[in-house]
């Protein structure tokens, strides 16, 4: 019995919790999940970039998708910002045929041409997940709009959904395609829309997870605040977390709640974006 009991409280009752959370929010933003305060597991056990802990929230509300495109319009509408790509052209965006680990530099890369403008902008994909914006432009659009990054606690404890295991449904990597916009293709030599998307995709296009939050693996990373145990002293590094749409098993599997990716703070990619968190 004392075995059982221990189940529900570490298992049922946050899911509970967070379901009472969800239908309060929605009265006041359909777009935000709020997660209640509490203890969570979080990292994994002899993982030194993320050790296996347990973590305290005071709660936080958390953005039921990525920041799209259309949001991001309104920024620059209404201030004139510049992104770091626009300014510095040394986006990094991908076209199929490159071998593993391999982009391209595109001056002409910025958040409405993701991947340059030979290869197309974004007219059509104003509900896509914005790209091509730096940890810089990131924290301007949040000053802007009144919101901040999650810290690489808090995103953890979103995806997880009350789960301790590797993706939130468990460890089978194969149920992915379910729920995530990732790369199906053994490499990257040739184009991959296995899951109808060879780029980003429209958010919430695939099923949420337990708690209503989509996009949490794949499509595209979302920048963090916070420092890795790993991270070295005065280290300038950011991160972003949750894999992207060029992430495949073969190279890159960060399309999980686990790993933490590591990135320069002025570097734009076309698989990089934010999702936000209520202030």
């Amino acid at each position: 019995m004392k075995t059982f009991l221990k189940y529900c409280l570490q298992h049922i009752t946050p899911v509970l919790l967070m379901l009472a959370g969800v239908n309060a929010v929605k009265g006041q933003s359909p777009a935000f999940v709020h997660v209640p305060a509490g203890e969570y597991k979080v990292g994994k056990k002899d993982y030194p970039m993320n050790p296996l802990r347990i973590v305290h929230t005071d709660g936080f509300d958390i953005a039921a998708t990525e920041l799209t495109n259309t949001d991001f319009e309104k920024f620059v509408q209404a201030t004139g910002y510049v992104t770091d790509a626009e300014r510095l052209k040394n986006a990094l965006v991908f076209e199929p045929g490159l071998r593993e680990f391999r982009w391209l530099e595109d001056s002409t890369a910025y958040w409405r041409y993701p991947n340059g403008i030979s290869r197309g902008g974004i007219t059509s994909k104003m509900n896509h997940p914005v790209t091509c914006i730096s940890y810089r432009d990131a924290i301007a659009y949040c000053q802007w709009a009144g919101v901040r990054l999650p810290t690489l606690d808090e995103w953890e404890i979103a995806s997880r959904a009350g789960a301790s295991t590797t993706y939130f449904w468990g460890d089978d990597l194969l149920e992915i395609s379910t729920y995530a916009n990732v790369w199906h293709g053994r490499d990257h030599l040739k184009a991959d829309s296995s899951d109808g998307f060879l780029y980003t995709a429209p958010v919430a296009s695939f099923k949420p997870n337990p708690w209503g939050l989509y996009d949490v693996y794949g499509n595209i990373f979302e920048f963090c605040e916070g420092r890795a145990p790993t991270d070295e002293k005065n280290s300038r590094v950011v991160h972003a977390r949750g894999g992207s749409w060029w992430c495949s098993k073969n190279s890159c599997s960060f399309f999980n709640s686990v790993d933490i990716g590591r990135v320069k703070r002025g570097a734009s990619f076309s698989n990089l974006g934010l999702r936000v968190v209520k202030k």
